[in-house]
């Protein structure tokens, strides 16, 4: 843990720094208030300079927003393909992110924001950080994400498929595009499970979104796993308030538990790219590492009739950074054979905006929940 060090009042102070992202301290911070222009600001934070934001809360909102105006994208040069284009907007958004989380706030030693008109964001930082440990340095930009977070959580997300509401915490991907949920909500039981209550893991659980709708269906035992921590913590939240607890255990980390079952569902990152935080570990997965992991060691894990439900987005095959023969090819390395593919179109707002510089392959991508078993 590093400590930021800037000068007020003419004596030097310090406070830890934190990063969700891994982010560096910047190495310069200095002050900024109501008075600090926009333009003045971008380029310090441009520059490497931290701005310690010591005036109104919501003028720094403001200011926020408006060094965001000042951060021009870059247009895909004309002939680029569409994985060029993919790498292009993550490059924006990596300097984007960079240049806007130069903007910071200091937290109290109760995790307290002393700033004018600010919100008491005592209990949406303890969600995300833990118990306070001094007065420590945040970027705005991720306490705002802390307090999104924070909303998300305590409002929670409605799940027509469950019939209730799932509450994501902070880092843990959240439900909100439900043509995923719905498909496993709607795909037919394999026979392992036909035959009487059985047992399904849920890998990658995440919010446990997936788990609760397999318990909701008659799964006597649902296995949810995850590798992080905060997914492990959520999902046990959301198991007790669907009152599943007694149905739903969630084991890790790890991505297998021990045993067999009857059927094991995996919702994978759909994106085989490098996350640059651990928060974005829901939709980046560098190598398809956790789909390679879950095709490897599906057939040992399956009881006699059992079957593997991968639920897969193909935006990575419209963004060309995967083909299809290329998914056809690891079922078919990994012993398994393709029994049923149920598609879906997205719904989501990105597919529809005109403006996404990925829109083409957002409006063109389908879901498909593909059913696999033993190929022998």
């Amino acid at each position: 843990m590093s400590t930021l060090h800037w000068t007020e009042d003419h004596t030097t102070r310090s406070a830890r720094w934190h990063s969700e992202n891994g982010t560096p301290a910047p190495r310069r911070t200095v002050l900024a208030d109501d008075r600090t222009k926009a333009a003045t600001a971008h380029r310090l934070a441009h520059e490497g300079t931290g701005l310690l934001w010591r005036g109104d809360y919501h003028n720094a909102r403001r200011l926020l927003a408006a060094m965001g105006r000042r951060i021009d994208p870059t247009p895909p040069r004309p002939g680029a393909t569409p994985a060029d284009a993919f790498h292009l907007e993550r490059r924006a958004r990596r300097h984007r992110a960079r240049v806007l989380g130069r903007l910071l706030v200091l937290l109290e030693h109760d995790h307290t924001l002393a700033l004018r008109r600010a919100p008491d964001v005592r209990e949406a930082c303890h969600q995300a950080y833990g118990p306070p440990s001094g007065p420590t340095v945040v970027s705005l930009r991720e306490l705002l994400g802390v307090i999104g977070a924070h909303q998300w959580r305590t409002k929670g997300v409605d799940v027509p498929a469950l019939g209730a509401r799932i509450h994501p915490h902070y880092g843990v991907f959240s439900p909100v595009r439900g043509e995923y949920v719905d498909l496993v909500a709607r795909a037919p039981l394999p026979p392992a499970l036909r035959r009487g209550p059985g047992t399904a893991f849920d890998l990658g659980t995440g919010t446990g979104v997936l788990a609760a709708v397999l318990a909701r269906r008659g799964v006597r035992r649902v296995v949810a796993t995850d590798v992080a921590p905060r997914a492990l913590a959520c999902a046990e939240d959301n198991a007790r308030r669907l009152g599943l607890g007694g149905r739903v255990d969630v084991v890790g980390p790890c991505l297998f538990p021990e045993g067999r079952a009857g059927l094991v569902v995996c919702n994978p990152p759909w994106l085989p790219a490098r996350p640059s935080s651990a928060l974005e570990q829901g939709v980046y997965d560098a190598e398809g590492a956790m789909l390679q992991g879950f095709l490897t060691g599906l057939s040992d894990r399956l009881l006699p009739g059992g079957e593997g439900w991968l639920v897969l987005s193909d935006l990575a095959e419209q963004l060309g950074l995967r083909t299809r023969a290329q998914l056809l090819g690891a079922f078919e390395a990994a012993g398994l054979r393709v029994v049923d593919r149920l598609d879906t179109a997205p719904r989501h707002p990105r597919a529809r905006d005109t403006t996404d510089p990925l829109h083409t392959a957002r409006a063109a991508e389908v879901t498909s929940l593909w059913r696999l078993v033993g190929a022998t």
